[in-house]
């Protein structure tokens, strides 16, 4: 089986590559956005940036699957003029684009990494949303992953392509950047944190799960016209997630009992209060759709998948 890897240098993208590089019977291959990036292996091919004019015809000869990682990531504090306009000329338009010229060079399948951000931003504690929920995307990043599940939902309905969407929460591992590996650096440096109070309930996912999920769905049949949530299967408290981290990083979190509601006014005073916001707030998946219907169940727990976090962060 021959597999398209769209963003093969990024976070994702990478993990998924060095799997199927490895798995017997599969032939990979790469885009990146610039040459230089490219240069790094032989089967990686740089296509520019992905836009409604990005030519992949190159590149989909005799591909069977396509797995589509390749995005503009949400960031907080995004500093473009028109962020919703930004987000769709990538995650709509440059999707669109791939999926059509995939179908027209006769690939079987796409597998689209989406986001939980479609389902919204946050769910009462205990109630997870569901891989069937009505989509409530609220900033521009999620907005412009929904529409481009529905283009793609529209364009495998006229063209026969398979169509298969994820949606991850977070997702950690080895190269994990942003506000979790700063969270780890902070716990390696023995810095006490104001967190020892947060009683909410947060899902996450190690990339090894993810990734693992991504090859089951490549070739699975059940797998067509779904759209999955996936997670750890363990559902954690920030304030327990820390402990956690300290123990895989081997040292223990020093966390302040520091009332949620400080926390969260504290941060609004100084501009921050979307990160307290999500350090205190609960956002729950059910993957039990994706164990059922698929078989699958997470390789990796979540006290597995932490260590792996601190080995590639040391």
């Amino acid at each position: 089986m021959k597999v398209l890897i769209t963003g093969a240098n990024g976070f994702v993208g990478n993990a998924l590559w060095r799997r199927l590089d490895a798995e017997p019977g599969m032939q990979a291959v790469g885009s990146v956005r610039a040459p230089e990036m490219a240069a790094r292996h032989p089967q990686w091919s740089a296509v520019g940036e992905l836009t409604a004019t990005t030519d992949w015809s190159a590149l989909l000869t005799g591909v069977d699957v396509v797995v589509h990682t390749a995005a503009r990531v949400h960031v907080l504090d995004d500093s473009a003029a028109d962020p919703v306009s930004a987000f769709r000329c990538v995650n709509v338009h440059g999707t669109l684009r791939l999926a059509r010229q995939a179908a027209a060079a006769g690939v079987t399948r796409f597998v689209f990494v989406s986001s939980v951000k479609v389902n919204g931003e946050s769910t009462p504690r205990g109630c997870p949303f569901t891989a069937d929920d009505s989509p409530a995307p609220l900033d521009a990043y999620g907005v412009s992953k929904h529409e481009a599940e529905c283009a793609l939902r529209e364009l495998a309905s006229q063209t026969g392509l398979e169509l298969v969407i994820i949606r991850p929460p977070l997702v950690y591992g080895p190269g994990v950047k942003a506000n979790f590996a700063a969270m780890m650096q902070w716990l390696a440096r023995g810095r006490p944190l104001p967190l020892g109070a947060v009683d909410n309930r947060r899902s996450l996912v190690a990339l090894g799960n993810l990734v693992d999920l991504l090859v089951t769905c490549l070739q699975h049949p059940a797998a067509t016209g779904q759209t999955f949530l996936v997670s750890d299967g363990e559902d954690v408290s920030t304030t327990q997630l820390l402990r956690r981290m300290g123990t895989a990083l081997g040292r223990p979190a020093r966390l302040l009992q520091v009332p949620p509601s400080w926390l969260e006014w504290g941060a609004a005073r100084i501009g921050k209060g979307d990160v307290a916001r999500r350090l205190c707030g609960s956002l729950q998946v059910d993957i039990t759709k994706t164990r059922e219907l698929l078989g699958w169940h997470p390789p990796l727990s979540l006290d597995e998948g932490l260590k792996k976090a601190a080995g590639g962060a040391a």
